[in-house]
């Protein structure tokens, strides 16, 4: 596995260097492509990153370019909390000048194998031929503490021929029933971040960028870019089990 890591003192620090590599990334892929796919990430993590995209970073943007998706989302309603589209939404999507038909969400309001399905054929209005999905210039991830990444869990199937999957599961001992992205999809785009923060998640991340490979426990080590770059972007807790021998070849923030 082929890959950067960046360390950063805190989250703040952290989400800015996000924030930054989504205004460097939206005006090298406008500028080339005429357009930016972006596809975002749940949960807390990205929440900063978001408050920055809607004020410091919001005139930054050719917000008329960018269009946003998402790697995975809940089956809920869009209004309702557990909703990532919901959460990027109130963060900063509603506070730029982005325009709606810009905006493909996963309609969490389907059940889980309707909405995959939608989702399936949303992306393939964007499609990189040969592909039948777009090549994303820039996707966020997350990674869960035991080794998740989206909605792609431990002991799910390694081996998958769909860009988008159906999934009923349990996770923190509670049903979850959502829509991931998989790494056929993943695999292709042009970056990858993942963002990673806290000392809960040092043992998983040290054991994920280990050469111990085991995609089947840890999803996270499924997604290595075929043409593209893999960024690690964590914080000093996080890292704090990473061995000295990796750190000290790559960048720190």
């Amino acid at each position: 596995m082929n890959f950067q890591i960046r360390i950063f003192r805190d989250m703040e620090n952290l989400s800015r260097a996000a924030a930054e590599l989504f205004a460097e990334k939206a005006a090298r892929s406008i500028a080339e492509r005429g357009r930016f796919l972006a596809a975002l990430n749940g949960g807390s993590t990205p929440n900063r990153l978001f408050q920055l995209l809607a004020t410091d970073y919001r005139d930054k943007v050719d917000w008329s370019r960018v269009h946003v998706f998402w790697g995975d989302e809940r089956c809920v309603p869009p209004g309702e909390a557990g909703s990532s589209y919901g959460q990027a939404r109130d963060a900063f999507l509603s506070r730029v000048p982005i325009p709606e038909s810009n905006i493909h969400r996963i309609k969490g309001e389907l059940e889980p194998a309707e909405a995959s399905r939608d989702y399936a054929l949303t992306l393939s209005r964007f499609a990189s031929p040969p592909l039948e999905f777009p090549r994303f210039d820039l996707v966020y991830l997350g990674m869960g503490e035991d080794g998740h990444t989206a909605s792609l869990f431990p002991a799910s199937p390694v081996e998958v021929t769909e860009p988008t999957l159906p999934v009923t599961a349990h996770y923190q001992d509670r049903p979850a029933n959502r829509v991931t992205l998989t790494p056929l999809v993943f695999n292709q785009a042009r970056t990858v971040a993942f963002m990673v923060t806290g000392e809960k998640k040092a043992v998983t991340l040290a054991e994920v960028l280990s050469d111990r490979y085991n995609p089947e426990a840890l999803p996270a080590q499924r997604i290595s870019p075929k043409d593209g770059d893999l960024l690690w972007l964590v914080d000093e807790e996080a890292a704090g089990r990473l061995p000295r021998e990796l750190t000290r070849n790559f960048c720190e923030g």
